[in-house]
């Protein structure tokens, strides 16, 4: 291995999710901040939880309503 060309490695780094859970794992960083961990996932959980509730196609027509309501008038 060349010297002096790998990042420092941190054998006791932290991950931080959102909901409140912490553990130690090995990585490049001192601390890793996750929005979904193991904890909190719904995979894991068990828990179905819907978070886009409006479909593309709708958000979309939502969006640029406005500009195809000045397309048709002109």
């Amino acid at each position: 291995m060349k010297k002096d060309i790998h990042p420092e490695y941190y054998p006791e780094a932290v991950v931080r999710c959102a909901c409140g859970n912490e553990f130690t794992v090995g990585a490049t960083r001192p601390e890793i901040r996750v929005e979904v961990c193991s904890k909190c996932h719904p995979f894991f959980t068990g828990e179905q939880r819907f978070v886009d509730t409006e479909g593309r196609v709708e958000k979309f027509m939502k969006k640029y309503a406005e500009y195809y309501q000045k397309k048709e008038s002109a």
